[in-house]
């Protein structure tokens, strides 16, 4: 169990670097971390929902929210409908394309090298002992705090 707990605390440790690599990457870039997440998601060529980038990313539907707005303002960023009346569907304008290219280029190249390096040095199982732990997690975090908290918001 000892054992264990070295491994987690070095998990967190990685997690929490990795995210501050994003978050010094993005004010670098002259954007939030969150906007750099959303144009990250976008760029992948598909419409999304809000409602599917917070499930998937686990950010804040009214920080979502709050970016969109602001990207639909600058031209970036345009809704369709998505077959439900309040779902919308966000898709990249052209102009939004150009601006994620040109704030994604550097970071995919950051991570493409990094992940040759991971890839070179481990396996590719690597990354499905990542995806196992991150299901996982997610189950037992759901199991232990996050549904009991939902239920006395409820009961509440």
């Amino acid at each position: 169990m000892k054992e264990d707990r070295k491994y987690i605390d070095r998990m967190n440790l990685c997690m929490n670097q990795i995210d501050g690599l994003y978050y010094m990457a993005a004010r670098k870039l002259g954007i939030k971390d969150n906007t750099l997440a959303l144009f990250y998601v976008l760029n992948d060529g598909e419409s999304h929902t809000q409602k599917e980038i917070c499930e998937e990313w686990l950010i804040p539907k009214t920080t979502i929210n709050t970016i969109v707005r602001e990207n639909v303002d600058l031209g970036y960023i345009r809704l369709e409908n998505a077959g439900h009346r309040k779902e919308k569907r966000i898709l990249l304008t052209e102009r939004g394309k150009a601006y994620a290219d040109r704030i994604l280029r550097q970071v995919y190249a950051a991570e493409e090298s990094a992940m040759a390096r991971t890839l070179e040095e481990f396996s590719p199982k690597l990354l499905d002992g990542l995806e196992a732990f991150t299901g996982y997690l997610r189950e037992a975090f759901h199991r232990e705090i996050l549904d009991d908290m939902e239920k006395e918001e409820t009961a509440q």
